[in-house]
């Protein structure tokens, strides 16, 4: 896990620092009472006795030098030794320490009582929607994240997550995989494929993959998944049917997630006042319901949106909502829905 490699990591920092400056401390200390001439104490014992009353400071004073050189080591060693005791300490070891026993645990596994449940693997643009669409209908969810400060944040915000890989097979167990509705790997492709492989091998749920790259939609399925969907493809038929699908009645090229959700993506078309606004201004989510969740736009895709996108003539919007949302969307891209006053848009 990702914090505990960091603990190792920030514990093997200290040891190794620790390591090197005590040795050149004690060589240089023998070297001195050497040219000193005081032999008696010029070994290795007295040198590491020597060195670690000084360091902390403590001093005692039986072992000191006589010249200058001698003299002005001991004040070195000191003054370094407040840093690397009590800075180094501190910074890479006990406040690190304290902060993970302090802080609340992770959740590692979810309560016995869930199931029919949706298991969402990775957390991003997407996921958010669809968590609101799933809170919305009371659809029980859990999301598996293997980044611990994520998971603490999606905490905070009373989503339901817990700790772990997607590709362990603890954690789907963890997760309830075997009582689960749904399944849905959302990591990269190479990581999907492993997670697919993973959850087959427990259970015969049913798995959607995400997609980045549609060439590699077959083998997620040869892995086990039962639907692969790819974002990038339904935006291409999208596109090709763009000339004959105002006349269209019906939405189509729908992808349906789960029962009564939606993804779908929708072409701008000359006549929507939506071109030319921007994402914030345009105001989708409150006048539809539906979630914007990418955008196609200059020949490039994009699901890490910000509110000041613009919307233009060649943009293809990618939302997700019941069907009833999108159905406004699609009005509003046409440029053939109504305001409240009855005035067209």
């Amino acid at each position: 896990m990702k914090h505990t490699y960091f603990w190792r990591m920030t514990i093997a920092k200290y040891v190794v620092s620790l390591v090197v400056v005590f040795t050149a401390y004690i060589f240089t200390f023998i070297w001195i009472m050497r040219t000193e001439g005081q032999l008696a104490f010029a070994n290795i014992p007295n040198a590491i006795y020597w060195t670690a009353a000084t360091v902390t400071t403590v001093g005692y004073g039986d072992i000191v030098f006589k010249s200058t050189i001698g003299k002005l080591f001991s004040v070195f060693v000191q003054f370094s030794g407040i840093p690397l005791v009590f800075g180094l300490l501190f910074t890479w070891l006990l406040i690190p320490w304290m902060e993970k026993t302090v802080r609340p645990a992770i959740p590692l596994k979810v309560s016995e009582k869930l199931n029919d449940h949706i298991i969402i693997c990775g957390y991003n643009k997407i996921v958010e929607t669809l968590i609101e669409e799933l809170q919305e209908k009371n659809i029980p969810y859990i999301i598996i994240e293997d980044d611990d400060k994520l998971v603490r944040t999606l905490i905070k915000r009373n989503i339901a997550c817990i700790f772990g890989s997607s590709s362990d097979e603890t954690t789907l167990k963890n997760a309830h995989i075997d009582t689960a509705r749904f399944f849905i790997a959302n990591k990269s492709d190479e990581m999907n494929a492993t997670i697919v492989l993973t959850a087959r091998a427990i259970c015969d749920v049913n798995i959607i993959a995400i997609v980045e790259n549609v060439s590699n939609a077959k083998y997620l399925k040869y892995a086990g998944a039962t639907r692969v969907l790819s974002p990038k493809q339904l935006f291409g038929d999208f596109i090709g049917r763009k000339a004959a699908d105002p006349f269209v009645g019906k939405l189509t090229g729908t992808t349906e997630f789960f029962e009564g959700v939606s993804i779908v993506e929708f072409p701008i078309y000359p006549k929507s006042l939506l071109m030319g606004k921007t994402l914030r201004s345009a105001s989708i989510r409150e006048r539809t319901g539906a979630n914007v969740v990418g955008i196609w736009s200059g020949g490039k895709l994009t699901y890490d949106i910000s509110p000041n996108e613009r919307i233009r003539e060649n943009s293809v919007l990618l939302a997700i909502g019941t069907m009833e949302q999108l159905a406004k969307l699609k009005k509003l891209t046409q440029g053939n829905q109504e305001n409240n006053h009855g005035e067209s848009i």
